[in-house]
């Protein structure tokens, strides 16, 4: 069975491949050539990190790196939709390892999110983002998404491990289940007006803390959409404005006690990095200072001076954009951000050239998850955006992470193979 709205998306991007003229047989140089760029000029960044540090392990994101690939090579040639009779058994296995966490976990950094196994420090919560797009793609293709009612089962597939990344804590990792949900119920057919008023709750609560007033026209005008929009016009306003009355009344006491101090610094700090200099804001300020001497041109690699003196704690990992600003100039991150765009676009061809619903989505909520992570890492290293603890996909240090996005290009490629308008070029 074909849900008819992911026909509709997967139309928008399903056009005939074009023939091949690569020198590179079987090779697709944005799919496969921009990851591995990606991870190849992050090795180096993560060298210069650590020039004036007392270790030196920046070659074992290459040695991830290596593994992962290796690991995606043979995902490719795994039918996608053989693992739709173990998807159960491997959410079980995600939630499980969450669950671990919090009892034999080891904690740095402020945080409990990891597993010591053999030596090696794993990130369940970063293989639960894999594990939960599997079984979320495998329930709306079954399931269509056409009643507000619908929308129970996809959304208690995400509620569990979001909830357990969310109390290690991690907001970070929290914000990319929320983000893959919406985007994913999307595709698979959600109206557009719904996924507003599915995140309305949460404008409503920053409009609560930052701009009260403002309330008196954004709740009224959440209650037309819902009239406009929702099959239950009066019971669908009534839940709407409860749920915004809610959300307003409750915002401040979950300001205070939902989230920790360094949690709350994060999310406000980037306004104005300056009030907390050598505290909460000092990441900001320094990671903006770093990328703005790289100037145009950069400083070139191995020769930044802020990454060189190590002002920026934790640049090799969630701050390694700053290190790209400063010794490859606006050119070289412009580049960057031109090959993430260049790779998200070739996701949703895949997915609109899927054989299948479950493929489709799959894909999607992969794409979902890399461009997410995107633009919240470089808005956090730009000083757009508060500190969140994303890494920037297959350039981040983090071993967990890095594993993960090439098991999810493994799983993209696969799809990829069986489609017929990819014939011949997988």
């Amino acid at each position: 069975m074909t849900i008819p709205g992911i026909r509709r998306r997967r139309r928008m991007f399903s056009g005939r491949a074009p023939a091949r003229r690569n020198p590179l047989e079987g090779v697709d140089l944005v799919f496969w050539g921009v990851p591995l760029a990606l991870t190849f000029i992050a090795g180096i960044l993560i060298a210069s990190t650590q020039r004036q540090a007392d270790y030196a392990d920046w070659y074992q994101h290459w040695i991830t790196a290596a593994i992962g690939l290796t690991l995606a090579l043979l995902i490719r040639r795994l039918p996608l939709n053989k693992l739709e009779g173990w998807l159960r058994p491997i959410y079980g296995l995600t939630v499980a390892s969450l669950v671990a966490v919090h009892f034999i976990g080891t904690t740095a950094l402020g945080a409990q999110r990891w597993i010591n196994i053999a030596g090696f420090h794993v990130q369940p919560s970063e293989f639960a983002k894999l594990g939960a797009i599997l079984l979320l793609a495998g329930v709306l293709a079954r399931y269509s998404v056409e009643r507000p009612i619908d929308l129970i089962r996809p959304a208690a597939v995400i509620f569990l491990p979001w909830l357990l990344v969310f109390v290690e804590p991690n907001l970070g990792t929290s914000l990319v289940f929320g983000t893959v949900l919406l985007v994913m119920l999307f595709w698979a057919g959600m109206p557009l007006a719904w996924v507003v008023l599915l995140l309305s709750p949460l404008v409503t609560a920053i409009l609560a803390g930052v701009l009260p007033l403002a309330l008196v026209a954004w709740v009224p005008l959440m209650g037309v959409l819902a009239w406009r929009f929702l099959p239950w016009k009066q019971l669908g306003v009534t839940i709407v404005l409860l749920v915004q009355g809610l959300f307003a009344v409750l915002t401040p006491y979950l300001w205070m006690h939902g989230l920790k101090d360094y949690q709350r610094d994060r999310l406000v700090l980037f306004l104005d990095p300056s009030k907390d200099p050598l505290g909460g804001g000092y990441h900001l300020l320094q990671s903006k200072i770093g990328i703005g001497s790289g100037a145009l041109f950069g400083t070139g690699l191995m020769q930044g001076h802020l990454t060189k003196l190590r002002f920026i704690p934790e640049q090799h990992t969630d701050f390694i954009f700053s290190a790209l600003g400063e010794e490859t100039g606006f050119l070289g991150s412009m580049l960057v951000v031109i090959g993430f765009a260049l790779l998200c676009w070739k996701l949703l061809q895949i997915a609109g050239r899927a054989r299948t619903d479950f493929e489709s989505l799959v894909v999607i909520g992969i794409g979902a998850m890399v461009i997410f992570q995107v633009i919240v890492n470089i808005f956090m290293n730009i000083g757009l955006g508060p500190v969140t603890g994303v890494p920037l996909p297959w350039m981040s240090y983090g071993r967990s992470s890095l594993l993960v996005n090439f098991i999810a290009l493994g799983l993209c490629a696969s799809v990829a193979r069986r489609s017929q308008a990819a014939q011949g070029r997988w």
